[in-house]
C-alpha cells in the first residue's frame, strides 16, 4: 500500500503477467511439429498449450493477466480467450520476436511485468510465483529454457536494451541476454530451468514426463495438453 498526502492508502499497482501467443493457424503454427502431427494436429496442440498457460496464469490473482496475441486487433480467437480467462487483450505488433516482446513489456513494466511464452505447458505454477517474487527484488528476471533461450522474462522499471540484434530462435539467446545485462550493469536473477516444446522429440519428452513424472509433473499441470496427447495416442496415463 502507498500512503498519499491526504492520508488515504492506495493499493500498489499489480504487476502484469503477460502470456505471449500466436494464433494457432494450421500450417503457420508449430511448423516443426507438422511432420509428426500434421498441420491441423500441430495447430490443435499449440492451442492446447495456450489454454493451459492461460489457465495457470489466471490462478495468480496478485497479477494483472494480459494476453498478447499476434493477431489481437482482429481475432475472434483471442477475443474468446481473453473473455474466458478474464485477461486484458493487447497486440504484439510487427517486427522480429525481440521487437514485439519489448513493445509489449514497455506498456506494463513501470509496475513490473512478467512475459512468458505458451510453449511450456507442464511448467509448475510455483516457478512462475518464484519469478514474480524475484522481480520485487531485482529489475530483471530471466527463466531459461533447455534449448538455450528463455521461456520467461520479467522487467521492473525502465526497459533495458536487451531485445535487439539477438539470434532469436538460436541456442545462444540466454547467453547473449545475460552478457548484455552484465555489460549494462543491470542486476538480474536467473529463474528455474524448464523445457519448451518445439520439436517432435520435445513432445515425446513431454508425454514421457507426464507419464513417468520425470520432472515431478503430472497431467493435472496441463489438462488440455494431456487430453490432446491421450486423444492422439501419445499419452496413456489416465490420471
Amino acid at each position: 500500500m502507498r500512503r498519499l498526502e491526504n492520508g488515504w492508502l492506495q493499493p500498489r499497482p499489480r504487476p502484469a503477467l503477460i502470456v505471449f501467443a500466436r494464433e494457432p493457424v494450421p500450417g503457420q503454427t508449430k511448423t516443426r511439429l507438422i511432420r509428426a502431427l500434421g498441420a491441423e494436429g500441430a495447430a490443435r496442440m499449440a492451442g492446447a498449450f495456450i489454454v493451459d498457460c492461460l489457465a495457470k496464469a489466471a490462478k495468480l490473482r496478485s497479477c494483472r493477466l494480459v494476453l498478447a496475441g499476434d493477431r489481437a486487433e482482429s481475432s475472434p480467437y483471442f477475443d474468446y480467450l481473453s473473455q474466458r480467462f478474464g485477461a486484458e487483450l493487447t497486440s504484439q505488433g510487427k517486427g522480429h520476436l525481440g521487437q514485439r516482446m519489448a513493445r509489449v513489456l514497455r506498456r506494463y513494466s513501470s509496475a513490473g511485468a512478467i512475459l512468458m511464452g505458451a510453449d511450456t505447458p507442464s511448467l509448475p505454477l510455483s516457478f512462475i510465483r518464484e519469478s514474480i517474487k524475484d522481480l520485487r527484488e531485482v529489475p530483471v528476471v530471466v527463466a531459461p529454457a533447455l534449448d538455450g533461450g528463455y521461456y520467461l522474462i520479467g522487467i521492473r522499471g525502465a526497459l533495458p536494451d536487451i531485445f535487439g540484434d539477438l539470434d532469436w530462435g538460436g541456442a545462444g539467446v540466454l547467453r547473449q541476454t545475460v552478457r548484455r545485462l552484465r555489460r549494462l550493469r543491470i542486476p538480474y536473477r536467473i529463474g528455474r530451468w524448464w523445457y519448451d516444446i518445439d520439436r517432435a522429440s520435445d513432445l515425446a519428452f513431454l508425454a514421457a514426463d507426464l507419464e513417468q513424472r520425470i520432472c515431478a509433473t503430472d497431467p493435472t499441470s496441463c489438462p488440455a495438453t494431456a487430453g490432446l496427447l491421450r486423444e492422439m495416442g501419445l499419452l496413456k496415463n489416465r490420471r
